[in-house]
Parts: structure tokens; sequence; C-alpha cells
């Protein structure tokens, strides 16, 4: 895919445009934070920046890695809000039709109670599934005080390293995100197969308890006659 606008806006505009896309990120708008943080970083070395038609100024590699850190936590506020405001409403109306049940949000609840810290800290780091993470801990009525931190710890170590990356890399930039494109596509399969899964199981459990009711209504109707 071309992601070239995104180069071309981080030229423009910088700092702004780094917290603004990585904001989207956050937000679950599928923009790439290894395009948005590796080529901020490429921007922070002379070298790279001299070879660039019209030479802009180059970044700062510690700034460029505070603007996107910032920009994921407030993308992540919002996707906590969404969840937060909007989920659960969601869930009771529209849940029955993808075999949701408020049971499943209950039962999340209490699972992002014991763990939900470390999903959000652990979920920052991987590929895709940072992305969506504060939805189901908005949903979940996840503290916001204890999302937010441990979502910025979560941001620190992703948005640096690939600053610095890009920084160290230049011109090579693309190289790392390239190679982690793979990674990203893999944990993407794995999620619709989890997904894909858990419907599954969902619809054969309804079977088999509709066949279950079904049979013991065929008996009681029997015993009827008897």
């Amino acid at each position: 895919m071309d992601w070239s606008w995104i180069t071309t806006t981080i030229v423009d505009y910088g700092y702004l445009a780094i917290f603004l896309l990585m904001v989207a990120e956050s937000a679950c708008i599928p923009i790439p934070s290894e395009v948005t943080m590796l080529f901020g970083g490429a921007l922070a070395n002379a070298t790279f920046v001299a070879s660039l038609s019209g030479s802009p100024e180059p970044l700062n590699v510690v700034l460029v890695g505070v603007a996107g850190t910032l920009g994921n936590l407030v993308g992540s506020w919002i996707a906590w809000s969404v969840g937060y405001w909007g989920g659960r409403p969601m869930i009771e109306r529209f849940g029955r039709f993808v075999l949701l049940r408020q049971h499943h949000v209950d039962k999340t609840e209490l699972w992002f109670e014991k763990h939900g810290e470390a999903a959000v800290f652990v979920g920052r780091l991987l590929p895709v599934i940072r992305t969506f993470i504060s939805l189901p801990a908005g949903v979940t009525r996840m503290n916001f005080g204890k999302f937010s931190i441990y979502t910025f710890a979560g941001c620190i170590p992703w948005t640096f390293a690939l600053a610095f990356a890009g920084y160290g890399l230049g011109s090579q930039w693309e190289s790392v995100e390239e190679n982690l494109r793979p990674v990203s596509i893999v944990i993407g399969l794995i999620v619709l197969a989890v997904a894909g899964w858990w419907l599954i199981r969902q619809v054969r459990r309804r079977q088999t308890v509709t066949a279950q009711l079904a049979e013991a209504s065929g008996a009681s109707e029997a015993s009827e006659v008897e």
C-alpha cells in the first residue's frame, strides 16, 4: 500500500503531523505507526534530510518520540471513551446479531479487573492489537487513571524504539517497516482466527442448547399424552 501521503504530511508539518497521525492510529483508524514513527525518526537524521528535495529542517529524534507517545495516549483516550460510552449500549442492542451477550461483557470485565493493566501494557507493544486494545478497556469500564498510566508506559518503548531505529537507518528506514509488515499480518490473522473460533463455538453452543430444549419439550409433551 502507498503511504507516501504520510511521509509528505510529516515533511510538511513535522511534530504536529506525527502527533495527529498517532492520535488517529491509537483511535482505531488503520494508519501504521511503523511508517509514521520510522519516517519521523529518519527526519532527525541530517544526512537523510539533506538528500530530500527542499532540504527541510531536521527534527529532534527525542521530540519525535514524545510527539508519537502523546499522540498515542490521546488517541487511546478517544477509543477508551467510545468503548466506555458506546460499547455496552451497542452490545445490548446489536450484540445478539454476532452472538455477543451481556454476560460475555461481564466476564471480560472481571478478567480486565484482574489482568487489565498487563493486557493494556503488553497490548501497546504488539502490532495490530495495540491499535484496538483501548476499546475493550473502555467497554469493561477499566479505571481511567490506571488505563492512562499503563497505556503511556506501553507506548514509550514502541514509539521511541521506532523513532531511534528510523534515525539510525536514515534513508533505509523502510527496511524495518518491510520486516515488521509480515509480523503485523501474522498477528492480524491470529486475531481473526481466534475471533472465528469463538464465533463457531458460540453457534455450536446455541445449537446444542436449542436441541436440548426441543428434546425436553418433546419429552414433556409425550408425558402429558400418556
